[in-house]
């Protein structure tokens, strides 16, 4: 799988934040199909640090209803990387 595809977006939500700060963890929604391999070689490749631990997540699209019609939101896939100790992600450091 390419490596840009993997990653597709940090989840920056309060809970993301403390983990951050405490742990030095850092939340990514990331593709369905990639494992633990490809998501750890993303992040190092991409943001040229080193990566200690890596947690995978299947989150279920919620059930939704407008009217009548009741719809479902698309599943998805979280991930959570531990970045090994004195390593950060820049793009991260001013919020």
């Amino acid at each position: 799988m390419d490596l840009y595809k993997v990653i597709k977006a940090p989840l920056i939500t309060e809970k993301g934040t403390g983990l951050k700060e405490l742990h030095s963890q850092i939340v990514f929604k990331v593709d369905r199909r990639a494992n633990k391999i490809e998501i750890r070689q993303a992040v190092e490749t991409l943001f040229k640090t080193k990566v200690s631990d890596v947690k995978t997540i299947n989150m279920k699209g919620k059930t939704r209803r407008i009217g009548r019609n009741v719809g479902k939101r698309a599943d998805w896939k979280k991930a959570i990387v531990r970045l090994a100790p004195g390593e950060n992600i820049e793009f991260f450091e001013g919020m």
